[in-house]
């Protein structure tokens, strides 16, 4: 097994996302510093802190850099961070006549910040398109099977009628939410990082905040009220967001194993006959896409942790928090869009079996009514009489396997025409409001 699951050729492709991990390569986060530090000089170029030629010198020098990657790692091992030596490879690829204006006022944190914060752009980007994928597909199953009648299970028995629609309805809602959530996020998370040494901007004296605001401008970023370098709220922010989100997934596939149990056997994964394949049994298949979006709730539930403890930096600039997000973050998104992935190939390649739904239904012969009937005959005997009263009946039903209706008919002298109450379609309540609620938010965007 390799290191990591995520860029392994054996597990990747069960456990990652390609885009992703490209998105997070070193080769993308070295290229993604570089250009924070050419728009860097060619802002303070506009701004007449720097000369234009160093500018266009920084950038030139920078397009034809070839990074030395062997000699990036090595400096990252001695200094703590790969900002050091990779400033130095630019300032030697532009030149001695203008090599001083590389970097000038910034910090390694600056850069580093920066870069992270650009890459979750992109992946946050690329995230709310899968979501936005994932919500049209169960809309459409809601829509679909809003009146497909099945049972509805709490506490993991029987409880009463609902529809397969109301369920994919009830996956949906957090999904809805969790992408009006993203828009709250952005502006406190896709912030530019540029503070210098200790967060003062002191190295360009008046023209600090200038170039601060000029540069997330540049860099399409929202400019800070001030640096943040040992402010790290916004990046555990999104964590968290990306947790409820994995969360939100893995509901979908805990329902989804319960449901495609051997003795349940209401939806199954796919029509793939080599889906879930067992190495021995033949006659199984394993709900493997189910079984990576539990996984990656559960594993993002574990990441969040790290991320809460590098919110505690001490003073301007910290020691170890960093550590703890560069090994965590990455893990998380990849979990994400992995789950969002497989979460989509889940909803559009499920097998409804509208039938089996029916037959476990009419399986209970009538308990799951046994509500109704409490409040039906609480109108006339009270509701402690009825209780009583339907309670005997369901023991009745449960001995002999007569429909709980015709079992209340024996008990119950009030007149009640028990076998006008058999049809569980008739106890829905607002399931069909409730799914027409959900799809009314399908637009909102936040």
């Amino acid at each position: 097994m390799s290191v990591s699951l995520f860029d392994s050729a054996v597990y990747g492709p069960l456990f990652s996302d390609r885009f992703i991990v490209d998105l997070f390569s070193d080769r993308r986060r070295i290229e993604t510093m570089v250009a924070i530090e050419v728009k860097l000089a060619q802002v303070q170029a506009d701004l007449g802190i720097i000369p234009r030629q160093a500018a266009a010198a920084i950038a030139q020098g920078a397009g034809e850099l070839r990074p030395d990657m062997e000699s990036l790692g090595a400096g990252t091992r001695h200094t703590g961070v790969p900002v050091v030596e990779l400033v130095s490879q630019i300032r030697r690829a532009v030149g001695s006549e203008y090599c001083d204006y590389v970097h000038y006022g910034a910090t390694s944190q600056d850069i580093v910040d920066t870069a992270h914060v650009i890459q979750i752009r992109e992946a946050l980007d690329y995230q709310v398109n899968q979501l936005n994928a994932l919500i049209q597909e169960l809309a459409a199953v809601a829509r679909k099977y809003r009146h497909t009648l099945m049972v509805a299970r709490t506490r993991s028995q029987q409880a009463l009628p609902t529809t397969f629609g109301l369920k994919a309805a009830g996956w949906l809602s957090p999904l809805i939410r969790h992408r009006e959530r993203v828009s709250e996020l952005r502006p406190r998370l896709l912030i530019l990082q540029f503070g210098g040494a200790v967060g003062t901007l002191a190295a360009l004296h008046d023209r600090g905040i200038k170039t601060l605001e000029a540069l997330a401008a540049r860099l399409n970023l929202y400019a800070p009220v001030m640096p943040w370098h040992t402010q790290r709220d916004g990046f555990a922010e999104f964590a968290n967001w990306l947790t409820l989100l994995t969360g939100s997934l893995g509901k979908i596939g805990q329902d989804m194993i319960l449901l495609a149990q051997s003795e349940v056997g209401e939806v199954t994964e796919s029509a793939d006959q080599g889906a879930g394949a067992s190495s021995t049994m033949p006659n199984k298949s394993n709900p493997i896409t189910s079984e990576m979006l539990v996984a990656a709730a559960r594993m993002n539930a574990t990441l969040l942790a790290n991320m809460h403890h590098a919110q505690i930096a001490e003073h301007e600039r910290a020691t170890h928090g960093w550590q703890l997000e560069w090994n965590t973050l990455p893990q998380m998104i990849c979990n994400t869009s992995a789950a969002l992935g497989h979460a989509g190939t889940l909803v559009s390649d499920m097998i409804v079996d509208e039938n089996q739904m029916h037959t476990n239904l009419d399986a209970s012969n009538g308990l799951v009514l046994a509500e109704l009937a409490v409040f039906k005959l609480s109108e006339i005997a009270g509701r402690e009489r009825a209780r009583q009263l339907v309670e005997k009946a369901c023991t009745e039903t449960r001995r002999s396997g007569r429909h709980l209706m015709d079992a209340l008919g024996d008990v119950d002298d009030s007149g009640i025409e028990w076998s006008l109450c058999k049809d569980p379609a008739d106890y829905l309540g607002h399931a069909d409001e409730f799914i027409d609620r959900v799809l009314a938010h399908l637009d909102f965007k936040g």
